[in-house]
């Protein structure tokens, strides 16, 4: 299985190179618009394997491509790989609702697994919040996330899709909530979603139930962004024996069951 990466002179491109290369796994084709001509295993800090950045994708020749880079490109990248038949993994947030609609469109074509976040213990999360707001439906929910200062999107990705797990769940319990990224006054219908930015934080998202005298919350804090490449090279093993077209979750990859 040859696997490229799109974003790989990034902080999360080179980490994804990095564990694929020590799960044994064939790194053939690494892209970025920076550090172009760089043999990309050094740049992961794993020494040389032979593959240098290159920053046309259109020379895209691989069974499934990581995409860690920025909505534009992400969508261009998808469009190729697709028309190619080559598999996607795609980590890449902050997309504009016309954006997600064509990535869902292009994904038609392709098996992709699509996700805010590929770690373990966030999907987990995922989950423990989703059971959680099955109890405590009639309280006051506000989510907030913490990440480095040089994070692009506001609100995370994570976040808004913790947010509309909460949302949904609730919707089955008769509650219409909308999505609330900025409050002026009290609160309304709604769920608030908050983004804090600062210092080197790779990553913590909490969710806090407000009953009437009491709280419950619900954290997940990221110490290494090795835990979001992990995933991500578990989920290009689990898309690489995926033969059904259609967009797939982590939850998914980590359900184990294979799409035929």
């Amino acid at each position: 299985m040859r696997l490229a990466v799109a974003g790989a002179a990034g902080r999360m491109g080179r980490l994804v190179v990095k564990h694929a290369v020590n799960e044994g796994l064939t790194v053939s084709q690494a892209f970025d618009i920076v550090e172009v001509g760089k043999d990309a295993g050094e740049l992961a800090g794993i020494g040389k394997i032979g593959v240098n950045i290159e920053d046309e994708v259109e020379r895209l020749d691989a069974d499934v491509l990581v995409d860690f880079t920025n909505p534009n490109a992400c969508i261009r990248n998808a469009k190729v790989a697709a028309k190619k038949g080559v598999k996607l993994v795609i980590g890449t947030t902050g997309f504009s609702e016309a954006q997600k609609k064509e990535l869902e469109e292009i994904c038609n074509r392709v098996p992709a697994v699509i996700s805010p976040n590929f770690s373990i213990g966030v999907n987990a999360f995922f989950r423990i919040v989703e059971f959680a707001s099955s109890l405590l439906y009639d309280c006051d929910v506000e989510i907030f996330e913490i990440h480095h200062r040089m994070k692009k999107d506001a609100p995370s990705g994570t976040a808004i899709k913790t947010a509309e797990i909460v949302r949904e769940i609730l919707a089955s319990k008769g509650k219409k909530l909308e999505l609330k990224f900025c409050r002026e006054a009290k609160r309304g219908e709604e769920i608030g979603v908050f983004g804090l930015r600062g210092g080197d934080v790779v990553g913590e998202h909490t969710v806090l139930f407000f009953g009437d005298g009491e709280r419950v919350e619900i954290t997940h804090r990221a110490t290494s962004r090795d835990c979001f490449a992990k995933g991500a090279v578990i989920a290009v093993k689990w898309i690489s024996r995926v033969s059904r077209p259609g967009i797939y979750s982590m939850l998914d990859v980590l359900s184990e069951n294979v799409p035929s």
